[in-house]
């Protein structure tokens, strides 16, 4: 049984780690960690196979953050589930650290995929997914893009390829909180009617709300469902979300947090985590 209230407590606790982590580094991207929270702890609490003692299990499910830049997120979520000890969350972008401003699979336990440069998770996605299929496994591959991402050509061509090769064993997961580094992305390059272009590419389209567990694991348990094509999840998020004076604000993409602005998100995380015990 799925207690989703509990969860919702948990993405509170890892939002404070986030912006702890990033705080001490004084570097670090929070407008898009903090908006895909409720999207990496619903994965891994409640749909993804895998074991933090064994994160090389040959039967695990695949999870690609193709949105790189919000490792801090994945390396709390990472943490929170065992793959190794949170205090090491302290080390965000030290030198000598393994959690580095981009995920690193040579280093961190539990990362798939090195990511940093944009577009090329769905197209890591595809040949993960091909590659359980050829070897008569039944994992699942799931990959976070974020919707600035998609300006990049390369995950178009990725999604042509899923289609054609059927690949219902692949689900992507949009994060559609609408900004981007230098602008809102109807600013920068407008994706329009998201879901009906993703549909258009032959996959399965579902979309939830995209800070709300119990929305974002319905649709990831009907995206599971499909037969015979990949499946996308288009989950609205807020950039930044948690945090008054991030939230929507492409300035807070990649912008240090200060003390003055870590005290502020600190009482206003305080104030939401009362509202939610």
């Amino acid at each position: 049984m799925i207690d989703y209230q509990t969860m919702r407590r948990d993405c509170l606790r890892i939002r404070n780690r986030i912006v702890d982590a990033i705080h001490r580094a004084r570097s670090g991207h929070s407008g898009g960690s903090l908006s895909c929270v409720e999207v990496l702890w619903t994965l891994y609490s409640a749909v993804l196979r895998h074991r933090p003692r064994e994160p090389r299990w040959a039967d695990r499910d695949r999870f690609i953050l193709s949105k790189g830049h919000a490792a801090p997120a994945l390396y709390a979520v990472l943490a929170e589930k065992g793959f190794f000890d949170p205090a090491e969350l302290a080390t965000l972008r030290q030198a000598g650290s393994r959690l580095q401003g981009h995920p690193d699979m040579t280093k961190v336990p539990g990362v798939e995929m090195s990511t940093g440069s944009l577009g090329m998770g769905i197209s890591a996605g595809v040949g993960m997914a091909l590659g359980t299929r050829l070897a008569g496994r039944d994992s699942r591959v799931y990959v976070l893009v974020g919707d600035g991402e998609l300006d990049e050509g390369q995950n178009w061509e990725a999604l042509m390829s899923a289609a054609k090769f059927a690949l219902d064993n692949l689900t992507v997961v949009v994060d559609r909180n609408g900004v981007q580094l230098d602008g809102t992305v109807d600013e920068v390059m407008p994706l329009g009617d998201l879901a009906g272009r993703l549909a258009r590419f032959g996959l399965a389209v579902h979309e939830c709300d995209g800070h709300d567990c119990r929305s974002i694991h319905e649709a990831l348990l009907r995206a599971a469902g499909e037969r015979g094509r990949p499946q996308a999840v288009v989950a609205r998020t807020v950039k930044g979300k948690g945090v008054s004076f991030m939230e929507g604000q492409s300035a807070w993409h990649g912008k240090p947090i200060s003390d003055e602005d870590y005290r502020i998100a600190k009482r206003e995380l305080a104030g939401a985590e009362g509202g939610a015990k």
